[in-house]
């Protein structure tokens, strides 16, 4: 029998999941981003340099997140998506708390690689509940919502992160039942890890939405068919996945040295920066990616199919010159105040991103094909975001003071490649929507 999934006459319904969703991402994302503020103790702690310290932020956890996530796409392609994404929040929170009992670099290595695997889980089923929930004109400004969580979760991360790492640090070690002495960076991780835990009962009030265009009991499509099929649009899949992933490049590789750059260059405190920047990314971040979705929805009404990839070659034009701006400010409140321009600029094109990519690929494909898009992001953006800047600075510079170098450089480099890739791809991914749209 079809399943053609009626859409609710309301979106009221499709509006609250889309909430819950985002809050799912915003806790992924304050796990992922408090490192960022932790640097300076787990250094000291753990008696390990600036690259090993990103290998932390980026590769470990992006190198299983990564190659996890097709596999777990292809979960959300056929079976229950809301199943998927609890046990996914459950692994991550689990994974989060034993960061907590790390004593050794070795294995705060491998729980944030376990971080990584069960965060694999939630942004393909997520981005396929909302593309079946809400239709085409609504899809990019709901995926916007959603992926809010991301600045939510960085904002939040800062805002918290830096006035709580400097009281748990005033207090020192605390001796725990069971656990013995655990330092002030690690109670953040137990705080954090069983505070998601708690969350995952909020999935008791979502339903899993209808399919849209799909037959009853059909499974997901093989892997090789879906990868046939982008192979056949290599130009279209590959410019906006290179393009939005040089940009990601970008977006993750600073702000994981933002905190750093303004201790070192500038003299703040853990606590002073997580505070301006937390609000900065809570308010303009979130405001650039809304604004961005719908700049994205608008044009995509007005007949522009690669709305999109429009939005990121803005987005690229607006961050280059802010980014240029508080990187060589002259002093901190200077830098603050510049910040302004990159963090909402840089958000724009991520809610209109993988919107874009549910425009171009069957239902069936939807999961994998995000999979695949955040493959290349995550591996890219941040797998060796982070990375790149730390070995400028350790390998190039050899002097820690030179990290504002090592961020324009590698933020110069990846945008200017973000830009031409996504202006290269235009032309080929209004060909490919045609295609799929035609008749």
């Amino acid at each position: 029998m079809s399943q053609t999934g009626e859409r609710p006459a309301s979106l009221a319904y499709p509006w609250f999941v889309v909430a819950i969703l985002m809050v799912a991402y915003v806790f992924s994302f304050v796990d992922r981003q408090i490192l960022n503020l932790l640097v300076g103790p787990i250094r000291a702690d753990l008696g390990i340099s600036d690259t090993q310290m990103s290998l932390l932020m980026g590769f470990s956890f992006a190198i299983f997140y990564t190659i996890l996530g097709i596999p777990l796409a292809r979960i959300a392609d056929a079976k229950s998506r809301r199943g998927l994404i609890v046990a996914g929040i459950v692994v991550w929170s689990a994974m989060t708390a034993l960061c907590g009992l790390a004593k050794h670099y070795w294995q705060l290595l491998l729980f944030r690689i376990g971080v990584g695997v069960g965060e694999a889980a939630l942004s393909p089923a997520a981005y396929s509940m909302i593309a079946d929930y809400f239709p085409p004109e609504r899809r990019s400004t709901a995926m916007s919502v959603y992926s809010m969580g991301i600045f939510l979760g960085s904002g939040i991360a800062f805002l918290v992160g830096g006035p709580a790492v400097q009281y748990s640090v005033a207090q020192g070690t605390v001796l725990l039942p069971l656990l013995g002495e655990i330092r002030p960076w690690q109670m953040v991780f137990l705080i954090l890890g069983a505070s998601g835990i708690v969350f995952s009962f909020a999935f008791l009030l979502v339903r899993e939405p209808k399919r849209q265009g799909v037959v009853d009991g059909q499974d997901s499509l093989p892997f090789s068919e879906v990868v046939s099929y982008l192979w056949a649009n290599r130009r279209a899949v590959l410019s906006h996945n290179v393009g939005f992933a040089m940009m990601a490049m970008c977006s993750y590789g600073t702000t994981a040295w933002i905190p750093t750059y303004f201790i070192r260059s500038h003299g703040w405190t853990a606590a002073e920066i997580g505070v301006v920047l937390g609000l900065q990314v809570v308010v303009f971040a979130c405001a650039g990616i809304i604004i961005g979705g719908r700049i994205a929805d608008r044009w995509t009404r007005q007949g522009r199919s690669d709305a999109a990839m429009r939005v990121g070659v803005l987005s690229g034009i607006v961050t280059m010159i802010g980014g240029a701006t508080y990187l060589l400010a002259p002093n901190g409140t200077v830098a603050a105040v510049a910040l302004v321009v990159p963090v909402f600029a840089l958000a724009m094109p991520f809610g209109a991103a993988p919107a874009a990519l549910q425009e171009i690929v069957p239902n069936r494909m939807r999961g994998q094909t995000t999979a695949v898009y955040l493959f290349m992001t995550n591996m890219i953006g941040l797998g060796i975001g982070p990375t790149a800047i730390a070995v400028f600075t350790d390998y190039v510079f050899s002097d820690d003071s030179m990290l504002r170098w090592s961020m324009l450089i590698v933020a110069s480099i990846s945008l200017t490649g973000s830009m031409a890739i996504l202006l290269s791809g235009m032309k080929p991914y209004r060909a490919m929507h045609a295609r799929l749209h035609a008749g």
